[in-house]
């Protein structure tokens, strides 16, 4: 019923935007696109970015969003959906700002006992030399982006000096998180659930921008590889950090796991990337999942979750 309903008139996707992460979201948009009109929709891509967007969105029955990064994923085009009374996917309001800034994320796990690396705001002023003897190499990140934007890791006072002046280019808050040695995994969380664990392999020096879009070298294994108690350990943990941060319908919770065997949670995505190269369509196929089958789950979720609540 809540299909029938969600897809009853013209649904938006909402797509593009102001962030550096505009040219993912533009591809993430047109999968939703394709797939939305595959099943059977009346779609309309709405670019925020564009002048007289909102009336585009006044007779829509749904709004699906695939916005990245700062604007479409912190919590801002949410509260405009929430004041335009347009029932939308993914996260509200609380979930969405939360899980944009890495720093209260953070901050929250720490203080419910989920799993988290150690951290430190940088800032002008900062001890570079003390934040490297505390904890030696770090990766710096801004706190409020996404894709690996703006993140380099350090190892030296002088090279922590340097990128925390390319992170703090994009503004906001700058993190030197702990280094983990050892693998990184994701887990994408679906209603009350998990999907299969991936896990990442590069060649590069860490899983960036250009390995998570543009390589065609980086290796993505699902089945991860991981026993069936530890892949119970890190669903369980995905689930434990997705939730505490009030997040729902679906996301994707990125892990590292050190020598010792410890998972670690690094961040929370709430509106994932649907590209060729994407990792929640991914671990979807692993169950026999297609792209337009995940979609309109997304949309059943999120409907019945605004029903709701």
């Amino acid at each position: 019923m809540s299909w029938q309903q969600a897809s009853s008139g013209p649904m938006a996707v909402l797509l593009g935007g102001r962030s550096a992460e505009r040219d993912v979201s533009l591809q993430t948009g047109a999968t939703i696109v394709a797939a939305l009109q595959s099943l059977g929709c009346e779609v309309r891509a709405v670019d925020p970015s564009t002048a007289g967007w909102v009336a585009q969105l006044e007779d829509v029955s749904f709004a699906f969003n695939a916005l990245h990064g700062p604007g479409g994923e912190d919590g801002v085009i949410q509260g405009a959906l929430e004041t335009l009374q347009i029932p939308y996917s993914g996260s509200g309001v609380l979930g969405s700002a939360l899980a944009m800034d890495k720093q209260r994320s953070k901050q929250l796990w720490q203080g419910v006992g989920v799993s988290t690396g150690g951290f430190v705001v940088l800032e002008a002023g900062s001890d570079w030399d003390a934040v490297i003897a505390r904890f030696g190499k770090v990766f710096v990140k801004p706190a409020c982006e996404g894709s690996s934007v703006g993140m380099a890791p350090a190892a030296t006072a002088e090279a922590l000096a340097q990128a925390w002046r390319t992170a703090s280019a994009f503004g906001g808050t700058v993190l030197a998180e702990q280094f983990i040695d050892g693998p990184e995994y994701t887990v994408a969380v679906l209603g009350d659930s998990t999907l299969p664990s991936i896990r990442m392999e590069t060649d590069r020096e860490f899983y960036d921008y250009e390995a998570k879009y543009l390589s065609d070298e980086t290796r993505y294994h699902c089945p991860s590889g991981l026993s069936a108690e530890d892949e119970a350990e890190a669903s369980a943990l995905a689930l434990a950090a997705f939730r505490s941060l009030g997040c729902s319908v679906w996301g994707r919770v990125d892990l590292m796991r050190d020598r010792d065997g410890r998972f670690y949670v690094l961040e929370v995505n709430t509106i994932p990337g649907m590209t060729s190269h994407s990792l929640v369509p991914m671990a979807a196929r692993a169950v026999g999942m297609s792209i337009e089958a995940l979609v309109q789950r997304i949309v059943e979720l999120s409907w019945e979750g605004r029903a709701h609540g």
